[in-house]
């Protein structure tokens, strides 16, 4: 298993890259929910390939799942 982080449809992801959401999520802790094709923009890479971190409209400092992005 490689350490690379891809989004949703295996497109290599990097510092800075911007993503798109294709789920509603609930942000926990929050009354926010982001929604379906929000963009996202200059993400950064964690330790951890299925997990980025982020800024969104409303939330700072937020840890998205991969499995639920994909490259804008």
């Amino acid at each position: 298993m490689s350490d690379e982080t891809r989004d949703s449809n295996g497109n290599l992801l990097a510092d800075g890259d911007s993503v798109t959401l294709i789920k509603d999520l609930k942000v926990k802790g929050t009354s926010v929910t982001l929604k379906r094709g929000t963009l996202v923009k200059n993400i950064r890479l964690t330790g951890d390939p299925d997990l980025i971190e982020c800024n969104a409209e409303k939330v700072k400092g937020l840890v998205l799942r991969t499995e639920f992005l994909k490259k804008a």
